[in-house]
């Protein structure tokens, strides 16, 4: 399970910051946010 959360996490925070790179900034600031919340040295969302 700590495997597909660091996955996910690993996504999210680089969706967010292509979002930033293109001009989204809120909603790379979301992702990014969201993406260190479920990784497991964050406080994970499923625990």
């Amino acid at each position: 399970m700590a495997l597909l959360l660091w996955i996910l996490a690993v996504i999210l925070v680089v969706s967010g910051i292509v979002s930033l790179i293109r001009g989204q900034v809120l909603w790379g600031i979301v992702l990014i946010i969201v993406g260190l919340l479920v990784g497991p040295g964050g406080v994970s969302l499923f625990t």
